[in-house]
Formats: C-alpha cells, structure tokens, sequence
C-alpha cells in the first residue's frame, strides 16, 4: 500500500464521520419536535456505513496496482423505526384526547454517545492521516 492509498483511506473515513456528526446533530437540534414534514414527531435518522466493495483476492490484487478506491462511504441515511416516546401535557395543542405529546424517539444519552464516538473516530483518522503524511515527508528526505 502507498502513502496516497493510506491517505485516500483516512480521507474516506473522515468524509463518512463528518457525515455521522452532522446527522447526530440534527437529532439533538429536534430532539423536542414535534411536528415534521411527514405530519408526526421528527424521527431519530442513523448514517449507513459500508465499505466500498472487496472483490476476491486477485481480483483486490489487481485493482491495487490500478489504484482502485479503498475506503468507507455512506450507504444512506435511514429514519429510525423505533416507536414514539410520549409524554403527559393536556395543556399543549399537539395533545391527543388523553393528553398525551408524541416525542420524537431520540435518546439524548444515546447520541452523546455516539457523538464522542464520531468525534474519537475522527481523531484517529487524522491521526493516520497526519503519520502518512510524515512518512511520505520522510521518505522524501532519504531521496535528497
């Protein structure tokens, strides 16, 4: 593997978590909505990771020595089916006859968790991304 092969891979994976961070943020900027453009509570949305596709083993082979593309990437993005959360307040105009607010289904704990997880997978990225850099910047040196 080359020092730019590494660095599209880095790159790649910096992409799909910037991706993911954007998405987490949104869920927490309506983890209080009510209303969507569906008609119902704004519904939790999870990012899709998949690898680019890997072929047999002559076949990786080969596509390495034509530069395939190696990565991850979004697949999609996809609203979560879990059900509503509800909550007692007779005194909002969302209220069913019984009193009851549909909430959107988003776990403030679970997208802090996976908010720092985004965030620690994007460091290590630029972490990689900054080590083959150095050893491309190095073996620069030995050359001169």
């Amino acid at each position: 593997m080359d020092f730019f092969t590494a660095m599209n891979i880095s790159a790649s994976a910096l992409n799909v978590q910037r991706v993911k961070m954007n998405v987490i943020a949104s869920n927490l900027a309506n983890i209080d909505s009510t209303k969507s453009e569906h008609g119902g509570p704004y519904r939790r949305k999870d990012v899709v990771i998949s690898p680019y596709p890997v072929k047999d083993f002559g076949e990786t082979l080969n596509s390495q020595m034509e530069e395939g593309m190696q990565g991850v990437k979004v697949e999609s993005i996809v609203e979560d089916q879990r059900p509503f959360k509800f909550k007692y307040d007779p005194s909002n105009p969302e209220a069913d006859e019984k009193g009851n607010v549909a909430m959107p289904n988003i776990s403030l704990m679970e997208e802090m968790v996976n908010m720092m997880n985004a965030s620690r997978s994007y460091e290590a990225n630029v972490t990689a991304l900054n080590s083959a850099k150095n050893m491309a910047l190095r073996a620069l040196d030995i050359g001169r």
